[in-house]
């Protein structure tokens, strides 16, 4: 929800608070601001212009020369190339030095050999998003109204002169899904009254009951439903003023009367729907539930198939909107419209959720409805949107709304008292303390040898048993005013589980790697979810998502990090390296009866360079045994080295074929590391990506080899170099192994130092070079004992893997 500090201030005395502090204080009584923005910030030397003169460049066929009165005493040529610029309109120009959205600076320049001072702006290059900008001036420049005065700052003209607070309404928070709930919880932070001007609205003697019949089938599905008849409307664009507020709080402008819905929407919380009178075919309303295989296009020219889940609005006979969730395009507001039948309604929340999701069209209303609304206001915010009709579009509103169902809310009484409420809070709150809260709520209250029995209006529906009572004593008085204490009575001295010491040690260690934690959504699409699997699941999905890219449990933690990857490559952060310690959800019975099997893994993903360039060195990306050694490393330090065998895997289709090796524990599947595959990476819009994922729970739980301490050999060490040629399909780990069984047991150490394919080795043959170590504790070790164990090696490998000693 964005809120508009200049309207906010409408209705609550803001004038000694700035926006940032209004920020803190709602964030502090539990209504989280995710940001303040000042659209103008960051904008500089961006003025209103007034079109002189605007003619054709003579060296191209879509540019203009305009001469711009900029408040200065000459004109300004401008070379312009929006399609809708003409002499006598009042535009946005950006002057020489100016700095435009995205710290652009403009610059006096040539355009096909014509000077150029500046810039003819549009919106977009304000910083407005093309979804609120009006259609009309989506392609071009942005027409200001014709009292702007050239040469003065545009930023008051277009309100970017306003600070719009980004709340994160929470579900039980719905009232603040409105300016008047906002406007209530500000006067009581603050201890001040919410004001709100009255609307009066005037009526002819016609009456809208004559003109409508309005019933609903079933009330329960529309406990609330009326009608109001506007007629003798003109349909225009709304006043700069409607305008400027919508796109700030990121709608569209459309025309007056949509445009007025939406702004009765944003003010009061209440989802409106203008229909065209003349369009509904009948002078009749009805709403019930569609019937199966029934049939609606709604206003995205969409044609949807209904069943009986929907709830629709019908003209007694066909569906002409889809009840809270979406218009029908049949019946929608054009500039021919000039009656105007307007619904103020509430539906049933559970229904509109259903509709909403089942149809994918999330949008404000929709949500206001599953969520809840003032049910004291519904009445009041139809009258208030037809007096606004007669005010801008000069319609004439009929006597009466037509009402199909009507609720008559009443107040809530919630009881509580003095001692109970210091007890939950811990607080020594006095009666006057008390008193002053449900003053600020502006609550009715008695209060009685320290109980109260608390008035709750509807505007806060949220509020019906003690419990919610305590909460809000505890907002407005202030959380950081309740005092921090330790508990009291018998202590139990407590410690960390050997699974949780492990798991420390393994952020110890990957972080010792270079590595950055990430936290990733559990939930996540049913696509990504399947991707990066060690074995075969059922899906384990919500039966009620918030969307449909959060609807499935994962089975992987690395498509979590490739979403993080991205978003940081998207920011220019190019060099990521992170990981994560999570569960992951196996199904293997009914997703809808049986709890998954939550499984700890430990993922890593990498992108971009392992070092940065320097001026001795250049840069060196990260590739697959980057990866490989950041999974050894955590293996070895774990003390599992002993244990875990690597072999060259494809299976994967996520993975580069080429460059994936599964990781065994005792011939058990746990885990794998590789380079993720191309399409995979494209899809994430990354150059490249290096992942390994691993099963936690096995890696913690299996005996680890003792570690054993021993002196350092006081004889000398020997080693000898022995260069083989083997098949090219013959895998490193095999030699090893082949080389450990055969030698000595005084072999130490064996690693190899050369791979070479090219020039005299033939095709499907690699030459490959390994140094052997041998130590004797107790010994000098002699060239005859060396040569007799080198023998044995070299017979091994032969025989093993048809190697071919060099």
């Amino acid at each position: 929800m964005f809120v508009s500090y200049k309207w906010l201030n409408e209705y609550v005395d803001l004038k000694d608070i700035t926006p940032q502090e209004l920020s803190d204080r709602l964030s502090l009584t539990g209504i989280e601001v995710e940001g303040v923005e000042v659209p103008e910030e960051g904008l500089k030397k961006i003025v209103v212009g007034d079109v002189k003169e605007c003619i054709p460049h003579p060296d191209s066929d879509h540019l203009s020369i305009c001469q711009v009165d900029i408040g200065e005493e000459e004109l300004s040529q401008i070379v312009c190339g929006a399609p809708n610029v003409k002499a006598g309109i009042k535009v946005i120009v950006a002057l020489p030095n100016s700095r435009i959205a995205g710290n652009v600076k403009i610059k006096k320049g040539k355009m096909r050999g014509q000077v150029s001072n500046g810039m003819i702006c549009s919106l977009q290059e304000l910083g407005y998003s093309d979804s609120v900008i009006p259609k009309e001036f989506a392609d071009g420049i942005y027409i200001l109204p014709e009292d702007a005065v050239p040469g003065e700052p545009v930023f008051s003209y277009l309100d970017m002169d306003d600070a719009i607070l980004d709340l994160s309404v929470t579900p039980n928070r719905a009232d603040a899904l409105s300016m008047r709930g906002v406007a209530y919880e500000t006067a009581a932070i603050y201890g001040k009254k919410a004001v709100f001007p009255e609307v009066t609205l005037k009526e002819i003697d016609e009456k809208a009951a004559d003109k409508i019949k309005v019933s609903v089938a079933d009330k329960n599905d529309a406990p609330h439903y009326e009608i109001r008849i506007i007629k003798n409307v003109k349909i225009g664009p709304s006043p700069q003023w409607l305008q400027n507020r919508l796109m700030n709080e990121g709608i569209r402008p459309i025309s007056n009367v949509v445009d007025i819905t939406n702004y009765i929407l944003l003010l009061f919380g209440q989802p409106l729907h203008a229909f065209d009178y003349d369009k509904l075919g009948s002078q009749e309303i009805l709403v019930r539930r569609a019937k199966d295989q029934e049939a609606l296009t709604t206003l995205d020219g969409v044609e949807r198939t209904l069943n009986p889940e929907n709830i629709v609005i019908t003209n007694g006979e066909i569906p002409v909107a889809l009840a809270g969730v979406m218009g029908g395009l049949d019946s929608e507001i054009v500039d021919t419209t000039t009656t105007v039948a307007l619904e103020s309604a509430m539906f049933d929340s559970v229904a509109t959720r259903r509709t909403s999701q089942a149809y994918n069209l999330r949008s404000e209303a929709s949500a206001r409805f599953e969520k809840g609304i003032n049910q004291a206001t519904i009445g009041l915010a139809g009258d208030v949107a037809a007096a606004m009709i007669a005010e801008l579009a000069g319609g004439e509103v009929l006597q009466g709304g037509v009402l199909g169902s009507e609720v008559n809310p009443e107040n809530v009484e919630v009881t509580t008292n003095l001692k109970n409420v210091n007890y939950f809070l811990g607080t020594e709150l006095t009666i006057e303390d008390v008193n002053a809260v449900f003053e600020a709520l502006d609550f009715d209250y008695q209060e009685a040898d320290d109980n109260y029995t608390v008035s709750v209006p509807p505007r806060r529906w949220d509020i019906t048993i003690e419990a919610d009572l305590m909460e809000e004593i505890a907002r407005i008085y202030g959380y950081n005013n309740i005092p921090s204490t330790l508990p009291s009575g018998q202590t139990v001295a407590g410690g960390l589980t050997d699974v949780q010491k492990n798991t420390r040690k393994v952020r110890s260690l990957l972080e010792a790697s270079g590595l950055h934690e990430a936290i990733s959504y559990a939930l996540t699409t049913e696509e990504k979810a399947g991707q990066f699997t060690m074995r075969e699941s059922k899906y384990t999905r919500l039966d009620w998502p918030m969307s449909e890219d959060r609807s499935v449990l994962r089975l992987n933690l690395i498509s979590g990090l490739l979403e993080d990857l991205a978003y940081n490559v998207a920011r220019k952060n190019a060099d990521v390296s992170l990981y994560e310690i999570g569960r992951v959800f196996y199904q293997d019975n009914d997703p809808k009866k049986d709890l998954p099997l939550e499984e700890k893994h430990v993922a890593i993903a990498l992108t971009g360079n392992r070092t940065d360039r320097t001026w001795a060195e250049k840069a060196e990306k990260v590739d697959f045994y980057t990866a490989k050694g950041i999974v050894e490393e955590l293996i070895d330090g774990l003390g599992l080295s002993g244990k875990i065998s690597y072999q060259a895997a494809s299976e994967l289709p996520e993975m580069h074929p080429g460059q994936t090796a599964a990781i065994y524990m005792n011939d058990q599947l746990v885990g794998f590391v590789g380079q993720v595959h191309p399409k995979i990476v494209k899809a994430y819009e990354l150059k490249s990506a290096f992942v390994a994922e691993l099963n936690l729970d096995a890696l913690l739980t299996v005996e680890k080899e003792p570690l054993v301490y021993e002196p350092v050999s006081k004889y000398p060490a020997v080693s000898r170099d022995i260069a083989l040629l083997v098949e090219e399909s013959v895998s490193n780990a095999k030699i090893i192994e082949v080389i450990r069984s055969s030698a000595s047991r005084f072999l130490t150490d064996v690693h190899v130092f050369d791979v070479y394919q090219g020039e005299s080795i033939e095709e499907g043959m690699k030459s490959m070079a390994y140094s052997l170590t041998f130590v004797n504790p107790e010994a000098t070790l002699t060239d005859e004992e060396i040569n007799q164990w080198m023998s044995k090696v070299i017979k091994s490998l032969e025989k093993e893997v048809s190697a071919v000693i060099r």
